[in-house]
């Protein structure tokens, strides 16, 4: 398994890279830092649909609480980043480890619970996949870090209870003489 790793990784590092592809692969780890992006995003829905505003603010929180939990992982799993002879990474990293990656669950996590929100956010699983793939294309982690940071992040958004519809406050009733 690990050679297969390494072969994946080699080939993500060494094949389809253009200064624009680096450049998006780039912007779109920093967004995924600390689940930023997907914070703004799920504050965004969350101030634009007033009856799920509940669901989206926790969808939102997903992000960076992924993050949390992932990092806890990675103490126990203790996995060093990926280094490849000639091939530097083209990212930085707050930490050494590697196992797994916190970009692709904090980012599955909160598309998983935003589709569940509503069908229609099934659309952010397009930035979740871009951001995923380029964890390794940039040579920030083994392809076997970012697939286990799917299922993880599949899972929590899975798992996370969501607030089925804020209730509009009943008018105060009238009082009978």
């Amino acid at each position: 398994m690990r050679d297969l790793d390494l072969k994946l990784l080699r080939l993500m590092r060494t094949r389809g890279h253009t200064p624009a592809l680096e450049r998006a692969a780039k912007l779109l780890g920093k967004a995924g830092n600390n689940g930023a992006g997907w914070l703004v995003a799920g504050a965004a829905l969350a101030a634009a649909d007033k009856p799920r505003r509940s669901a989206w603010g926790v969808a939102a929180v997903l992000g960076p609480a992924a993050i949390g939990l992932n990092y806890g992982v990675k103490l126990i799993a203790r996995r060093p980043r990926p280094v490849l002879k000639g091939l530097p990474p083209l990212g930085g990293a707050p930490s050494s480890l590697s196992f797994p990656s916190a970009h692709s669950t904090s980012s599955f996590a909160v598309a998983t619970a935003m589709t569940r929100i509503d069908r229609r956010a099934a659309v952010a699983f397009v930035p979740a996949v871009a951001v995923a793939a380029g964890r390794p294309y940039l040579g920030m982690h083994y392809p076997s870090d970012v697939a286990v940071g799917v299922v993880l992040g599949t899972a929590l958004g899975l798992a996370v209870p969501l607030p089925r519809r804020d209730e509009e406050p009943l008018p105060p009733k009238e009082e009978t003489p």
